[in-house]
């Protein structure tokens, strides 16, 4: 039968005779025959001497038959891709030559090598010059952080007197270029006006492409200035106390976030300072209310100090941390905290200085804080913490997601340790271990064709990507 038939309109009456249930669930009612008017003028006599009704075992024979073709379709009419590689590294260790992945739907079905391992019948997509890997996850983004670069305008500027309603559209250029850097899903850490949530649920329902999100809302900080009664109010994420904190990281839950972020310490931008904010006891009741209602916490610290508390306080993820010491390392270890060191990001805004109107003193701090973070960052790859690949990307700094890579394997990782903090590290720190960051049957078909071997140089999963496949759909195609 044509693969076009759609199933929708497909139904067989329950058992008990009362209604016709669709594959997507509806129930439509049958009207009983006590309730069928009966007209007679209408009603004409078949070869069987009754009104025109096939005999039953005719009816069950059809049923039958049509039960067996649909077992051979897929679900609502979606083609069997088989997808071949030349080589595939599939995010446990393993590397697989003349790789097919089969894919059905949004997941996947099979991985094989081979003539053999294609099924009669699927899509054939030859990736062969190609290394196949999984989509890659950046566990620190901003994605709805958008500038144009309208002549005269500043990125954080134009931010903050834009509507969130028209950012929210703008940002889906943000959204196309993280695809086409490799990633399929993104933490997403902080975000006004709950921009972030509504990104997140547009792509979902296929309104808008782009990554997977993990979303934040509102990052809690604690008050950095007095409040006016004409000026304006406090942000939302504005927490100062145990119960402040408690109530905010609720109200984030309430709005939809998928985890809960929050400023453990200043710094950002320029501002390299990294003075703790959040005291323990406040750290310890947002990660207390957080796990309460089943969601991780990221908390930000530029500075040791933050990081202590955050590592103490059981967060889940700390991010940017410098100067770290030895026993603050060792507790991660310990308890199995990620670092997210993100070290490319001030690499970004020191080559993008003339964006941001930077000036030579700009730039110094922001070069001995990247000294200073990576060093952190070698002790951290050396004790053996656990470290998700981010980059805290912002405005134009979206297609250079996956430059923290490079710092990794300078930093001592080898290229299969530091492709494992964008797959299967990333995906344990989303707790999606089981759907995301490796290639495996039952697992998200997300999918990265390279130009290259990643294992023998880590660039080629940095700026050889080719072509992108997000929930079974292809997103980048570049092999042209």
């Amino acid at each position: 039968m044509p693969r076009s038939i759609t199933l929708g309109s497909l139904c067989t009456r329950s058992q008990q005779g009362g209604g016709c249930r669709s594959p997507r669930g509806r129930v439509r009612s049958w009207p009983s025959p006590r309730s069928r008017p009966h007209h007679k003028a209408e009603r004409s006599e078949g070869p069987w001497g009754r009104a025109l009704e096939p005999p039953r075992h005719l009816c069950r024979a059809f049923l039958i038959l049509l039960s067996a073709a649909l077992l051979h379709w897929s679900p609502l009419g979606a083609q069997v891709k088989a997808l071949r590689f030349g080589k595939l590294i599939d995010g446990s260790g393993r590397s697989l030559a003349d790789a097919v992945v089969v894919v059905e739907g949004d997941r996947i079905k099979s991985v094989g090598a081979g003539d053999a391992a294609v099924p009669a019948g699927a899509l054939v997509i030859d990736l062969r010059r190609f290394t196949g890997m999984p989509g890659m996850i950046d566990a620190h983004t901003h994605m709805t952080f958008y500038w144009d670069r309208t002549p005269g305008t500043r990125p954080w500027a134009q931010l903050a007197e834009r509507p969130a309603t028209e950012t929210v559209f703008l940002a889906q250029e943000n959204a196309r270029r993280t695809l086409e850097s490799g990633v399929t899903t993104v933490r997403d850490l902080g975000a006004s006006d709950y921009a972030d949530i509504a990104m997140r649920n547009l792509i979902n329902r296929g309104a808008m492409v782009g990554p997977r999100m993990f979303v934040a809302g509102y990052g809690l900080s604690v008050s950095s200035a007095p409040t006016r009664a004409a000026g304006p109010q406090p942000a939302p994420g504005r927490a100062d106390g145990v119960a402040e904190v408690m109530r905010v990281v609720r109200e984030q839950v309430a709005a939809g976030v998928d985890v809960i972020k929050m400023y453990g310490s200043t710094g950002s931008d320029q501002d390299v300072t990294g003075f703790q904010t959040f005291t323990f006891e406040e750290m310890k009741a947002a990660v207390d209310v957080a796990h309460k209602f089943g969601k991780t916490i990221a908390i930000h610290s530029y500075g040791p100090d933050g990081a202590r508390d955050a590592t103490r306080a059981g967060a889940e993820s700390v991010e940017h941390a410098t100067d770290m010491d030895d026993e603050t390392i060792a507790e991660m270890v310990r308890r199995g905290t990620f670092y997210v060191p993100t070290v490319d990001h001030n690499r970004y805004y020191v080559d993008a200085r003339d964006e941001f109107g930077y000036g030579p003193a700009v730039v110094e701090r922001l070069n001995d804080y990247i000294r200073r973070n990576f060093e952190t960052m070698r002790k951290a790859v050396k004790a053996g913490v656990r470290i998700a690949m981010g980059s805290d990307a912002v405005f134009t700094g979206f297609g250079q997601n996956t430059g923290e890579l490079e710092w990794l394997v300078k930093a001592g990782m080898t290229p299969a340790q530091a492709l494992a903090t964008a797959t299967t590290n990333g995906a344990a720190l989303l707790h999606m271990e089981h759907s995301l960051g490796s290639l495996a049957p039952g697992y998200y078909a997300d999918i990265v064709a390279v130009e290259g071997d990643p294992l023998q140089d880590i660039h080629a999963a940095i700026r050889g990507v080719r072509w992108v496949m997000k929930g079974g759909e292809v997103v980048v195609d570049k092999r042209k």
